[in-house]
């Protein structure tokens, strides 16, 4: 309801001037400065009305502006359409309210209306009806809205230039984006911002990067959306390549830059360029807020040091949920359920109300420690106590905890009570337990149903063919690893990365190509050496191929993660820390044999493989054996 409502808004006697005088025509204008809520906004569009102002074009565009502002885009429409002839002024505050508020149709319609009452529209309605087309890819009405600039004349105005060419860029239409962008001045930054920036959104990267380089003078935005569509694009290494660019130009990043520079530190797991990223945040006092403080806590703990991340969230001054989560989900990845378990509940006990995020990190953690009636006592709290229904993840960290501790049956009803159909990942987590837990008829059973639906990717085969190669059933493994090569689907090949000196060294399975191979291979000589006087011997049932034990052996001893140990080892001080990447699930041989290298080495070292991290040190390592 609006706030006031009658037959006429201005006093019975005609004759009477409905604007008394200049000051109580301001004084509505000042109190709206002061309005915090739509409460307030009504009381004051009450006072507008009986002042006789309710068609003062003035007063109502100040009253559309706050409305838009405060997403009370329901009321700035009534509001509007009590005005009797609005003028392009108030149709585009109204618009821009629709926008703000993620109405984008609501704006173009109106727009169209406002045409239809043949009101001529200026640049600044055309600027933002043209915004509104680009976010709701309304490539016809663009189109319809481009004619219109073009007879009016304003395409030679930058504002619309540059809405244009975002228009063109986030419906795909990069000719069209090409053609206006060649007619601004050469060297603009921000329309090639813009350009780099809708290549981006559709994976263009040589396109965003030949942009780029075309620039000679680019600022912090540039670079920052160059290394924020890197990232998003999985190139991690060109984006640290472009933020050393950046420091090489003098050109200061700002927090959002500092955010894409940490989550490209966290997945390559380059732990020295965190620290020094975090020490340039310190020298020239970029502040920790919680968007900053959050990327610092996840970069952390994704590069294995949980201890630094924990001081960094317990000297964060801002804090909310996202902060939160950041913390809750890097104990969990170290194993440290209980204590992710006590974050949770001090979120809690502060009053912040957990998200459909915070129920993910809390379930991950008692994952990983096999907690499974403090899981189930969490996914019904979720929904009884705070009204979020379960997502795929949630459902997933349940199936994957429960698999986890060879509750397969259990795991498998489970996901027959779901709301939602499982996806390829949740299934491949209970055929990888099953294959752990030796259930060979349930491991079949879900790797044809993934077959059968088209849902089943490379690690699905491989997983399947590890079921029968681990129950001697050679013959079903190589019919199925035939049936991947007939139906060109390769497997992903094992790869880890490991970071000495600042720089990022990455190894294959039997990787040759490092210059320094043969120091390489002398050390994992040795090593194996030593490791048989410890009393090691290879796990070569670990090595599913139906092969001599020697071959098996060998196979085993060139995984990824030992050459980059060796790397390690060879590289830095004794006594340094080793931290490893690597992009599948470290193996059982391979667990056992770092488990002994740390032990003789004297050496901490840090894996992080696609479940979780692993602290090797003095023969122990911190998963306990269960991951």
């Amino acid at each position: 309801m609006l706030a006031v409502s009658g037959n006429s808004i201005f006093p019975r006697n005609s004759k009477s001037n409905p604007i008394k005088n200049t000051a109580q025509r301001r004084e509505p204008i000042s109190l709206l400065q002061t309005c915090k809520n739509l409460t307030q906004i009504k009381s004051v569009h009450a006072r507008i009305i009986r002042n006789g102002q309710e068609q003062d074009p003035f007063a109502i565009f100040k009253l559309l502006r706050l409305c838009s502002n405060l997403n009370s885009s329901d009321y700035a429409s009534k509001i509007f359409d009590r005005v009797r002839n609005p003028n392009v002024y108030l149709y585009t505050a109204l618009i821009d309210g629709f926008l703000l508020s993620g109405c984008y149709f609501d704006g173009i319609c109106l727009y169209f209306q406002m045409v239809e009452d043949s009101i001529v529209p200026d640049k600044y309605v055309i600027s933002s009806v043209l915004k509104a087309c680009g976010f709701q890819l309304a490539l016809k009405y663009g189109r319809e809205i481009h004619g219109q600039a073009i007879k009016l004349g304003f395409c030679s105005n930058r504002s619309v230039r540059m809405k244009l060419i975002e228009f063109y860029g986030k419906c795909g239409e990069f000719e069209d984006a090409q053609r206006v962008f060649d007619e601004m001045p050469e060297g603009d930054v921000v329309a090639s911002t813009i350009m780099i920036t809708s290549y981006f959104n559709y994976r263009l990267v040589e396109e965003a990067i030949s942009v780029f380089n075309g620039l000679r003078d680019k600022d912090t935005v540039c670079f920052t959306a160059m290394v924020d569509g890197l990232v998003k694009s999985g190139e991690m290494n060109r984006a640290l390549e472009v933020f050393r660019q950046m420091q090489m130009e003098d050109v200061k990043p700002n927090e959002a830059t500092i955010v894409c520079v940490l989550s490209a530190c966290s997945q390559l797991g380059t732990l020295e360029l965190g620290r020094w990223v975090h020490s340039y945040m310190e020298k020239y006092n970029i502040k920790l807020n919680y968007i900053v403080g959050g990327a610092l806590i996840n970069m952390y703990s994704r590069c294995g040091d949980i201890d630094k991340a924990q001081r960094v969230f317990g000297e964060a001054k801002e804090r909310d949920v996202s902060t939160y989560n950041s913390i809750i989900a890097g104990l969990g990845l170290h194993g440290k359920s209980i204590e992710a378990i006590e974050v949770f509940r001090a979120m809690i006990n502060q009053g912040f109300r957990p998200n459909s995020i915070t129920f993910v990190g809390v379930l991950n953690a008692c994952s990983h420690s096999g907690l499974v009636e403090l899981g189930f006592e969490i996914i019904h709290s979720m929904v009884r106590d705070y009204g979020i229904e379960p997502q795929m993840e949630h459902y997933g960290c349940m199936v994957d905890l429960l698999a986890r501790v060879g509750r397969l049956e259990e795991a498998h009803a489970f996901i027959r009570t779901m709301k939602v159909a499982p996806d390829h990942i949740m299934l491949g987590s209970l055929l990888s337990a099953c294959k752990i837990h030796g259930n060979l008829e349930l491991g079949e059973q879900i790797a044809k149903n993934l077959v059968d639906c088209g849902k089943a990717d490379s690690g699905t085969y491989i997983l399947l063919s590890n079921v029968y190669a681990s129950s001697g059933r050679w013959k079903e493994a190589a019919k199925v690893r035939a049936m991947m090569k007939e139906r060109g689907i390769s497997k992903e090949p094992g790869c880890s990365l490991i970071e000495v000196n600042n720089e990022i060294h990455e190894f294959l399975l039997g990787d040759i190509k490092h210059p320094e191979k043969e120091e390489i291979y002398n050390k994992l000589e040795e090593l194996n050496q030593k490791l048989r006087l410890e009393g090691y011997s290879p796990a070569t049932e670990a090595s599913l191929h139906d092969v001599e034990d020697q071959q098996k052996e060998w196979a085993l001893a060139i995984h990824s993660e030992r050459l980059a140990i060796c790397y390690g080892l060879i590289s830095t001080k004794p006594q340094t820390t080793l931290r490893v990447v690597k992009n599948l699930r470290v193996c059982n041989d391979c667990h056992s044999m770092i488990k002994l290298i740390a032990k003789i080495s004297k050496r901490k070292i840090v894996v992080r493989d696609r479940n979780r991290f692993h602290h090797f040190e003095d023969g122990i390592c911190s998963c306990g054996d269960y991951w």
